[in-house]
């Protein structure tokens, strides 16, 4: 039996036919990124499956039951499925305790200690044990999503729905939550992912959803949907979003290999040498500089480094990960060689250290 299953679903708001007639099957343990432009019904369809949108038709099965018929118990349904929104909905007037600890007592009629329990589990998961008794105002954006993602999970429900949970954060802050989700994929977490961040979703889900005339257009592997889309809106939006990806795992990596990999792929998309000499420059400092310090004496290395570049806006976003000891490199000294180079080279520069790895985005 399927976890999810949609027949037919559509949904209209007023004149605006925005989802026409939706079919789709999410078995157990599967993760699937949905992407799409903009105004496609990506959360308007996330959305419709646990009903915070009443659809105009079709029909909406979650774990066997139908949670569209008419009489369900929807509530019921309702809690094998967490929601994670892209604003953070935390109660403000209760602590983090408080806020993970309502729905269990109350709901699942968990005891007041075992959920405390459960929850100090879930806070030390996600790094942070340490602001049980904090109250929402006092913790960044990026505290705030995981700790309503760890909300969701002391339902333990049996699938997770994202809507664009980092849309609302500032860049320092994405790393942190999709760590965190990468964390929840790795365990085989049930996941239906709305995203605009592509590098992830190639990275976590086993299946693509792209959606556009009202439904989905295409869909197939992040493979297939990311190097070899076949249908023409799809390979349309795709080629807006241009990357490559370099794994480094020893301390005696080729950088040839890495520059000549840049160097293609700036040719490849028409990027200027110059600024295909800025994202070298950029990355050959930073890579030595991290694997230095942060595996100091150690031959094993764990870096990835990715290259984004977007079309619409012509700018080049260089994303590393970095495990290992926490080091900013732009926490140095003034006159350090490396710095100036960066400073001088780049646009932005933004470091964050979450769930022991460091993470570094910088944009030219």
């Amino acid at each position: 039996m399927s976890l999810i299953e949609v027949k037919g679903l559509k949904k209209s708001f007023g004149p605006l036919q925005v989802l026409r007639g939706i079919d789709l099957t999410v078995e157990q343990n599967e993760r699937i990124a949905i992407i799409g432009e903009s105004g496609c019904g990506k959360s308007v369809f996330l959305r419709s499956l646990c009903l915070l949108e009443t659809p105009d038709a079709g029909q909406v099965f979650i774990d066997g039951r139908e949670i569209t018929a008419k009489g369900a118990r929807i509530d019921q349904i309702r809690r094998n499925m967490g929601m994670v929104f892209q604003k953070f909905h935390l109660f403000s007037e209760m602590d983090v305790m408080d806020n993970l600890c309502l729905a269990p007592t109350h709901l699942l009629k968990m005891s007041r200690e075992d959920a405390e329990k459960k929850a100090r589990d879930l806070l030390g998961q996600v790094g942070l044990a340490n602001r049980a008794h904090a109250w929402p105002a006092e913790l960044s954006g990026g505290q705030q999503q995981r700790i309503a993602i760890c909300r969701c999970l002391m339902m333990e429900p049996k699938v997770l729905l994202f809507d664009e949970p980092t849309s609302a954060l500032d860049p320092t802050m994405v790393g942190e939550v999709l760590a965190v989700i990468r964390m929840l994929a790795k365990r085989k977490m049930s996941m239906l992912i709305v995203t605009h961040e592509m590098n992830f979703a190639r990275e976590v889900a086993d299946r693509v959803l792209f959606f556009a005339d009202g439904g989905i257009y295409e869909q197939g592997t992040p493979a297939e949907i990311f190097d070899a889309p076949k249908r023409e809106k799809t390979i349309s939006f795709i080629r807006k979003i241009k990357c490559f990806s370099y794994e480094i795992r020893e301390r005696a990596f080729d950088l040839m290999q890495v520059n000549g990999g840049i160097q293609s792929f700036g040719e490849k998309y028409g990027l200027d040498s110059k600024h295909m000499l800025r994202m070298q420059l950029c990355c050959e400092e930073l890579i030595y500089e991290l694997i230095d310090k942060c595996f100091p004496g150690g031959d094993k290395v764990a870096l990835n480094l990715t290259i984004s570049y977007a079309e619409l806006d012509d700018t080049t976003h260089i994303h590393i990960d970095c495990a290992g000891a926490p080091y900013n490199p732009f926490e140095q000294e003034e006159d350090s060689l490396n710095v100036t180079i960066l400073k001088n080279t780049a646009k932005e520069l933004n470091y964050n250290c979450a769930n022991g790895l460091n993470q570094i985005i910088i944009k030219i």
